[in-house]
Order: C-alpha cells, then structure tokens, then sequence
C-alpha cells in the first residue's frame, strides 16, 4: 500500500521535472523557488494542478509556508488527510 505521502512526493516530482537542474535530483529538501528558478506565476501553476490531482484546496494563508517540496507534500498530506 501506497502512502499518501509517498504517492504526493512523487507527484510533486513528476510535476516538477521539467524543472529539474541536470545536477540536482529532486528530493523533500529542494527549494521550489531557489533551486528550480520558479517565479511565482509557475508557483501558483503548481499548486493548481496540485489541487486538482489530489482533489484539494490550498489554502492562501498557507502558501507562504511552502518552501520546499517536503513543506508541499506535507500540506498535501495534512488536507487530504481532512477530506
């Protein structure tokens, strides 16, 4: 059985591949802004089809505490864990 964790990390990955520097894997500590170069209108894209995937609501107040992939899939975890 799949955990919800490890099937949002995965998730998360995959989404940001394409983001992916040749020398760095992504992993829970990667900054999504320092280490991928994601301005915030890729943020935001993100976290849309996040929301849609795991069929949840980020809410706005939350996003500011995203930092890294680690801190996403947490709150993934934490509001499909509510649903």
């Amino acid at each position: 059985m799949t955990s919800v964790r490890q099937t949002a990390y995965e998730e998360v990955a995959k989404l940001l591949e394409p983001f992916r520097r040749e020398e760095a894997p992504i992993t829970r500590a990667t900054d999504i802004t320092a280490d991928l170069d994601l301005d915030s209108l890729a943020v935001m894209n993100l976290l849309m089809q996040i929301e849609d995937k795991f069929d949840i609501s980020i809410p706005l107040n939350l996003i500011p505490e995203i930092r890294t992939v680690g801190d996403l899939v947490q709150i993934i975890e934490q509001l499909t864990e509510g649903a």
